[in-house]
């Protein structure tokens, strides 16, 4: 059968899946309509699937002939964010709105699997589709994991549309690919007073200002010129009233890194930095890192054979490298227990003007990405199964 003709008969299929799901979007952990409505698809092409970590699916496509078993994942959940865009799609679910592609991601694979399963007579080996929920909270992927999903999986490959990137190129590099997601919480307690007469208080603003400022000099000390780590702090809380010095400060962050012991080493700068900073001020700290999602690591075998898959799609003048990004992906999970790789498809279009970044509320993919990355999807496991 020729993989090309199916492929593009499910062109126009996928577009109005994804605009489908861009109208419905839901948050992490209530993608109950879209988990419906990818059953229900999957149902009328046919192939098996069962429910897996709440709202998420495990497809199966059993090929004709005996062989490995590969696994392609796309993830389902959007953003708590007010969309701007005005297109026939837009989103109905006020305040939410698939901001990242995940709308995308999910069209594609089911797109994939209708092509796979009229293949499947010609297919060596197993297909497993997973459609994961909860990718924004990095939590859907730990669940899918502990349930088995990827059990007697030999290889998976995931795939991000990407708005950096122009429609028709791809990026795929083994290492690093996407950094580790650390939640960071910090209290000062100091003493309240009265704002005319400092002397007789111990300042919590004071305190976790210079903290933040003097936290990033910290870091830049204690790492090589050559390591790439993030910490960010995005929330400080103190005080209720212009002229009174609170008890306490509260300071909430992140931390990226892209390594286990890169994320200890400066986990524990953070914490030292912190009670050290209000020990000079007299104040206290308490300091709690709850530990996110791993670092993204791209399998070397695995990214080297899905580059030349990719090659095959969209030409070797289209292939990008592209320097890891401090986003961070739950698709870590997967790839600390099997070979993998996590895919760049180009989203962007050729005016990079209307490319919007990423969980903007004007976020939106050039549509002609969705062929691509089905294509990879499809390409992918026909190729690794034919391989082995």
């Amino acid at each position: 059968m020729d993989v090309n003709r199916v492929l593009e008969g499910q062109a126009e299929y996928v577009v109005n899946m994804r605009r489908e799901f861009h109208a419905n979007p839901e948050v992490s952990w209530q993608e109950y309509r879209t988990s419906k409505r990818i059953k229900e698809e999957l149902d009328k092409a046919n192939i098996e699937w069962k429910a897996c970590a709440e709202t998420g699916i495990v497809a199966t496509i059993t090929g004709g002939l005996p062989g490995g078993v590969v696994a392609l994942r796309a993830d389902m959940d959007a953003l708590p964010v007010a969309e701007k865009n005005e297109v026939s799609y837009k989103s109905v679910n006020q305040g939410v709105m698939h901001a990242c592609g995940h709308d995308g991601h999910s069209a594609m694979l089911l797109g994939a699997a209708k092509v796979l399963q009229a293949l499947k007579d010609e297919i060596p080996g197993t297909v497993k589709l997973l459609f994961q929920p909860a990718e924004e909270m990095v939590e859907g992927a730990k669940r899918m994991v502990a349930e088995n999903a990827i059990d007697a999986v030999d290889a998976i490959l995931g795939i991000h549309l990407w708005n950096d990137l122009e429609t028709g190129k791809m990026n795929i590099q083994s290492g690093p690919r996407m950094a580790s997601g650390d939640y960071v919480v910090i209290d000062f307690k100091g003493k309240g007073g009265h704002g005319s007469m400092p002397d007789q208080t111990v300042d919590p603003i004071v305190v976790a200002s210079a903290f933040v400022m003097n936290s990033q000099t910290i870091l830049s000390r204690e790492k090589s010129p050559m390591e790439s780590v993030v910490f960010t702090v995005g929330e400080l809380k103190a005080g209720s009233r212009f002229n009174i010095i609170p008890e306490s400060a509260h300071l909430e962050g992140t931390l990226r890194c892209y390594g286990e012991e890169a994320r200890d080493r400066f986990a524990d700068a953070i914490k030292r930095h912190a009670h050290e900073t209000a020990k000079t001020f007299g104040a206290e700290a308490t300091v709690t890192i709850h530990k996110g999602t791993p670092a993204t690591i791209n399998d070397p075998e695995i990214s080297k054979f899905a580059a030349k898959v990719a090659e095959g799609i969209v030409g070797h003048d289209h292939m990008v490298y592209q320097e890891k990004t401090t986003g961070s992906e739950d698709m870590a999970y997967y790839l600390q227990k099997i070979p993998g790789v996590m895919a760049f498809v180009g989203s962007g279009h050729k005016d990079s003007a209307l490319s919007f970044p990423h969980h903007h509320p004007n976020f939106d993919i050039n549509e002609e990405s969705l062929k691509y990355g089905t294509a990879l999807y499809v390409r992918f496991a026909l190729d690794y199964l034919n391989r082995i």
